[in-house]
């Protein structure tokens, strides 16, 4: 069973090595930093922090390429990249008015075992928003995918075939934050999840949200729009049971516990973990070990974990 390791951002507190090292990692780490763009190559001090061989991926050099080598490709995806946006916009109207409800609910005065009941069915509404929302973008990319028969074009296979080939020489992989969307497009394009075949995952920031199997956006107070954490997509489902939180201690109010309860409990059965410097969650399948992170809580709170 392929262990995931969510990891808190590397960047002031790099933890990554103690990590490899723990999963008994000897050879190469195949590393994926396509959400850098354009710095995706910036991996010297990646590199020397993990003191093995690590090899890049590319992936982002390799999207590019097929983009210029595939003009048709390039503008059918330019056309899915618009519907996707106008998709989300569209979501977000909704998804204004089902978390206004719940939050009006959690203010009222009334009686708790009456305004109880009416925010678990507020809460209700809301998560079947989230998953009607998920299940129209996934369907959206998959009908993209088979009417471009993306495994079949030259360039796109081409790389594919190398990033396996590289896969196959390398003993984990790692995958680090940037723009979380061009990360997880350039992943699945490219069938990384699947050339890995059951390698160990390390990953952080963007990385850790894309290997979960929901990719939620949060930001409590962000220089535009109302903050309300929205689902983007399915992630590629290899850390199960959990919503990955990157640098939660800058982008939720932590102690707002009303704005806590309610992200614990909308994305429930999952685990909600605030991953900050230095924390660490290993995914084995269903199960789940915390060797150091922060879990929000349905009672609003949020509660420092350690191995358990």
């Amino acid at each position: 069973m392929r262990t995931v390791v969510l990891l808190g951002p590397q960047r002031l507190r790099p933890t990554l090595v103690e990590a490899v090292d723990r999963a008994g990692v000897t050879g190469a780490v195949a590393a994926v930093t396509a959400g850098w763009q354009e710095r995706e190559d910036e991996i010297d001090e990646l590199s020397a922090h993990l003191r093995r061989p690590v090899v890049n991926l590319g992936l982002h050099r390799r999207g590019e390429d097929v983009l210029a080598r595939d003009p048709e490709f390039l503008l059918a995806y330019g056309d899915l990249l618009d519907r996707r946006r106008k998709l989300q916009d569209l979501y977000r109207i909704r998804l204004h008015h089902a978390k206004a409800a719940v939050r009006d609910l959690l203010a009222t005065p009334h009686e708790r075992d009456l305004v109880e009941p009416e925010v678990e069915h507020a809460l209700g509404a809301l998560r079947a928003l989230d998953h009607d929302h998920r299940q129209r973008v996934r369907r959206m990319d998959e009908a993209f995918d088979l009417e471009w028969r993306l495994a079949s074009r030259p360039a796109v296979a081409e790389h594919r075939e190398e990033v396996a080939r590289i896969l196959a020489g390398c003993d984990a992989l790692a995958i680090a934050g940037g723009h979380v969307q061009v990360l997880l497009d350039r992943l699945r394009l490219f069938g990384v999840a699947e050339a890995s075949g059951e390698k160990p995952v390390f990953a952080w920031s963007a990385g850790a949200m894309v290997v979960c199997d929901t990719v939620v956006l949060f930001h409590d107070s962000p220089p535009q729009g109302a903050g309300n954490a929205e689902v983007l997509d399915a992630g590629l489902g290899l850390a199960r049971g959990v919503v990955a939180l990157p640098h939660a201690r800058r982008r939720l109010k932590l102690d707002d516990a009303p704005r806590v309860r309610l992200i614990a409990q909308r994305f429930a059965p999952a685990r909600a973990f605030a991953l900050d410097e230095g924390a660490r969650v290993w995914c084995e399948g269903r199960r789940v070990e915390v060797h150091t992170a922060r879990v929000l809580l349905f009672d609003g709170h949020v509660m420092d974990v350690g191995p358990a």
